[in-house]
């Protein structure tokens, strides 16, 4: 599962992936394997991602946020 909002709220922090990486402690490796959709994060991942960015789970993995219809 490639997470398209992670890249975008990553890049409009102007965070690096290093510095993501070292702040969550995983290995830069990891963050761009989630980011690339090479690897899935778990759902601990997920909530850690969502709690670093202050974004929805949803927002992380479709790069906008819930809507209701």
């Amino acid at each position: 599962m490639k997470l398209r909002g992670l890249v975008k709220i990553r890049k409009q922090k102007g965070y690096t992936q290093l510095k993501v990486s070292m702040d969550l402690s995983i290995s830069r490796e990891a963050l761009s394997y989630y980011e690339n959709g090479r690897r899935s994060p778990d759902v601990e991942m997920l909530c850690r991602l969502s709690d670093y960015f202050n974004v929805s789970i949803d927002y992380l993995i479709n790069g906008k946020e819930f809507e209701h219809k």
